[in-house]
């Protein structure tokens, strides 16, 4: 019987999970991916077996490996560094703790460096760095994207300050990819800490992680004896991080090739996107004579309808392939802030937006659409990526407005804000926005700086709420009715003042009446727009962007205003 590790046992063994303590058949344990059918435990897997289980096959080339200096620094221990060297390259039969090769995933190119734990616990040294950086600098001469599986106990001591400087070393190597607009990801697998953690493992794009596994700068023996309190359940494991906000997902093995090839196959091309869409009739009404004239406060109560569809029914309507992404990298997860990367159509998206939900348990874990400072930041994540990327941007708006709580203001949530509408201020990229329900103040606006501003048309959008606007200068919240009509936050009025660009006409009865047929007219009306916006180039669009926005105020007449001049007997010359 063996313990634990699949590599080199025969198919007719049996191995003893870790996880769960249940023998498990050798060859039923290898077809399952080297994970545990009854607890699904992800037994760890040596680099070989990695690059076979997500390369296609007969794909994988290795990459040039380079000489490097061997004990820089004449260490030993009780033993010499030169004697552990040999001693893991015997037992692993490799030569580092990392194997570098170029391929392909489901035929989207690729370039892999895969650790191995085995390898003198996968240690970070000079020829590891060496490896890692050189697979970054192919990634970017071939402009193909980078995959990093990391397995790491962190630096390797026997070679000293050299060790740690490979941190340096291989986190400037993935800052050219960002400057190049190459995509990388990393799989973080158990377990990944020091200074693999805090370098080049946590500076991806996107991170994943398996199920189960560990990542952290310091050791959890090393943090109990430091903080003297035992650790939470769960503690640094990934179901920690993602909902600590800082991994994009936890995905188990046999689901890791399927994810990877939808990320590559949407990124792939961004950068050449264009989108052909021609129309007899217009989907979107630029005309407020078009729209019927609506009560203010009836459109508020029907914007608010936990009927209409939430951002992630649209996705599901009218996006492709959609992959969502968490996590702020920084301090959490908001559920009231959704987002990733799908398909409009041929065009390969980011799509983002404020997520209610259609009854009281939904909407509480959703916070009722009110994202904290964790979402927005987690939102202009999003954005650099996508203008990275080159991928178009969709954002719909859906919110009452930002959290307006104690943790809120004390994570920054003013700041958080601000940096999103910073951001979108000077994307290169196309944007367009769309106000699905109600628009609550700055927490609508921070996904509102577009090229192109939509709200479906029974949607309403205002600086604060009626009830709000009442409680203050009415000094009566149920003045609400009267504060919407003032407000003038319906869809007619935001059209005619030019703080949207158009309207897209809901079914009868409202979104929620029809929802199938919101989401067409929606998706089409997406598709119109960034037809039109791909004629522009990229400086056109942002100069276009900001004389929108500096404008702002200095706009035509309301119909109102212009009713009253055209009312007016022209004085006696």
């Amino acid at each position: 019987m063996t313990e634990t590790e699949p590599e080199g046992v025969a198919p007719d063994s049996w191995i003893s999970c870790r996880g769960c303590r249940t023998l498990v058949y050798g060859r039923r344990l290898a077809d399952n991916f080297h994970v545990c059918p009854q607890c699904g435990y992800h037994l760890r897997l040596t680099a070989t077996q990695r690059l076979a289980q997500l390369l296609d096959e007969g794909s994988a080339r290795p990459l040039p490996v380079p000489e490097s200096v061997e004990d820089p620094l004449g260490f030993t221990d009780s033993r010499p560094y030169p004697d552990r060297l040999a001693d893991a390259r015997s037992a692993t039969g490799l030569d580092e703790a990392v194997v570098c090769k170029e391929g392909t995933i489901c035929g989207h190119r690729i370039i892999v460096a895969a650790m191995d734990f085995r390898f003198m616990g996968g240690s970070l040294g000079t020829a590891v760095g060496e490896r890692i950086t050189l697979a970054a600098e192919a990634a970017l001469e071939r402009r193909t994207p980078l995959l990093i599986v990391t397995a790491s106990g962190g630096a390797r001591m026997q070679e000293g300050i050299l060790s740690l400087l490979q941190m340096a070393r291989t986190s400037q190597a993935l800052a050219r990819l960002d400057e190049a607009g190459i995509l990388t990801v990393s799989l973080i697998t158990d377990p990944t800490y020091g200074g693999v953690a805090a370098s080049f493992a946590s500076l991806t794009d996107l991170i994943f992680a398996e199920p189960g596994a560990r990542m952290g700068f310091a050791g959890p023996r090393v943090i109990e004896q430091t903080i003297r309190r035992p650790l939470p359940d769960g503690f640094q494991t990934a179901e920690f991080l993602l909902e600590h906000g800082l991994l994009d997902g936890v995905h188990g093995r046999s689901t890791l090739r399927p994810l990877l090839a939808k990320i590559l196959g949407a990124t792939g091309n961004s950068h050449h996107w264009r989108v052909s869409r021609e129309r007899e009739s217009p989907t979107v009404l630029t005309e407020p004579e078009a729209l019927d004239v609506t009560d203010a406060w009836e459109a508020v109560r029907g914007a608010r309808s936990n009927r209409r569809p939430t951002t992630l029914d649209y996705v599901e309507m009218i996006l492709g392939g959609f992959q969502e992404l968490h996590g702020d990298r920084i301090a959490g997860e908001c559920p009231a802030m959704v987002g990733g990367i799908g398909w409009l159509e041929d065009t390969p998206v980011m799509l983002i937006g404020h997520q209610k939900g259609h009854n009281t348990r939904e909407l509480a874990a959703r916070n009722f659409g009110m994202a904290r400072p964790q979402g927005y930041r987690k939102a202009a994540r999003l954005i650099r990526l996508a203008d990275k990327l080159g991928l178009p941007l969709v954002t719909l708006i859906d919110t009452p407005g930002a959290y307006p709580g104690i943790d809120a203001e004390e994570n920054g949530q003013s700041v958080a804000i601000a940096e999103n509408l910073r951001l979108m201020s000077r994307l290169s990229v196309p944007t367009v926005a769309v106000v699905t329900g109600e628009g609550g103040s700055g927490g609508a606006l921070a996904l509102a700086l577009a090229d192109r501003v939509l709200m479906m048309s029974g949607a309403v959008y205002s600086v604060i709420s009626p009830e709000g606007c009442a409680s203050i200068l009415w000094k009566d919240a149920a003045a609400a009715p009267e504060a919407a009509a003032a407000l003038r936050m319906d869809a007619a009025s935001l059209l005619e003042q030019g703080v949207v660009d158009g309207v897209i006409p809901e079914p009868p009865g409202g979104c929620g009446a029809d929802p199938a047929l919101a989401g067409e007219r929606l998706g089409a009306a997406l598709l119109d727009e960034f037809a039109r916006l791909a004629e522009q180039t990229d400086e056109e669009r942002r100069r276009a962007r900001y004389e929108r926005y500096a404008s702002v105020g200095r706009q035509a007449p309301s119909r109102t205003e212009k009713n009253v001049l055209k009312a007016t007997p022209e004085p006696a010359r």
